[in-house]
């Protein structure tokens, strides 16, 4: 006999990593685009589990306690929180976040802070090589 194990969500979340969508400043993006963005790339829906607006209104993806499709190697024990923009107008990556966004992402992030005491939060660019979030999220909420 074989026996199967399904796991349904994170074993640990000791990661909360913060992502751009890499579009241009200014420019919203829906929750409905990213998840076709990341259909489209094979995945099975949107990969992160919270995107922040540009007025600062936070809306969640993918379900909190399944695993995310965000940062390769770092799925499995991760949280994945992005905020529309990253770019400038030529598509170079920017640090775009709006006053509405900031306020937003610090709320956010001290509020999983409290549902996974343990997590260090990182930036995309932490894992991979690109410039995702285009700021210093390590550095910038090292006090949260």
């Amino acid at each position: 006999d074989k026996i199967h194990i399904i796991m349904v969500g994170r074993l640990t979340t000791d990661k909360i990593i913060v992502h751009c969508t890499a579009t241009p400043e200014g420019r919203e993006v829906t929750l409905q685009e990213i998840d076709r963005w990341h259909k489209q790339a094979g995945y099975t829906g949107i990969g992160y589990h919270y995107i922040v607006h540009l007025d600062g209104k936070v809306e969640a993806g993918r379900d909190e306690r399944s695993i995310g499709a965000h940062t390769i190697g770092q799925n499995h024990c991760s949280v994945g929180v992005c905020y529309v923009g990253g770019c400038d107008a030529a598509m170079k990556p920017k640090d775009t976040r709006t006053a509405a966004q900031k306020t937003a992402l610090v709320k956010l992030l001290k509020e999983l802070k409290q549902r996974y005491p343990t997590a260090k939060i990182y930036g995309h660019r932490d894992f991979a090589r690109k410039a995702c979030p285009s700021f210093d999220a390590k550095t910038e909420y090292r006090n949260i």
